[in-house]
């Protein structure tokens, strides 16, 4: 159980470093403490929405192509990994402009960390893990991602905001590597 509980913490932990990169950057402005208590539970909560609906499109596409869902999932888990990195080197442009801390700009915040959740949706019915364990994994992991990226935000600045998502696209495309290795050699 230790293995299949360290897949869906490796999983976590490589969402949420997008969610602390946007956490840092609100969190270099003051902003009162009841907003960030908003942040942080609107952040996992377009986490985990986004891994359910990814799961159901999972589960769909598994009844139809059987076990090569499985790679799928994982290949899909890989294609999100590079496209954080790829996006995490590309300039922020206007949504830096937007007021990321409450309103449309929260929402929007919300929905780009969360897009990564979807693909990792897709995998996480293959990862051995209970999805209820997962979410709440996920949820927890996030909430205290955007917690620690708003209190420390002003002494990371913009440096550790573009790296923290880099960082995290590396961890997702190794992991659904190395999940897709696990599953080939029926070890995970």
């Amino acid at each position: 159980m230790g293995g299949v509980f360290l897949k869906v913490c490796i999983i976590a932990l490589a969402l949420s470093l997008d969610v602390f990169a946007v956490s840092v950057g609100v969190g270099m402005r003051q902003i009162p403490r009841h907003r960030k208590v908003r942040i942080g539970l609107t952040f996992a909560s377009a986490e985990v929405t986004m891994i359910c609906l990814g799961a159901a499109l999972g589960a769909a596409a598994g009844h139809l192509i059987g076990d090569y869902a499985g790679y799928i999932g994982f290949a899909a888990l890989f294609g999100v990994g590079v496209y954080m990195i790829k996006e995490s080197r590309s300039e922020f442009g206007e949504a830096s402009r937007l007021n990321l801390a409450s309103g449309r700009g929260l929402i929007l915040a919300s929905l780009s960390v969360s897009l990564d959740s979807l693909g990792v949706g897709f995998s996480i019915l293959y990862i051995g893990v209970p999805m209820p364990i997962s979410l709440i994994v996920i949820a927890g992991v996030s909430l205290s991602a955007t917690t620690l990226g708003l209190a420390i935000g002003r002494l990371l600045g913009r440096w550790s905001e573009q790296n923290a998502a880099f960082l995290g696209g590396i961890l997702l495309a190794a992991t659904g590597v190395l999940f897709a290795v696990l599953k080939a050699l029926h070890l995970g």
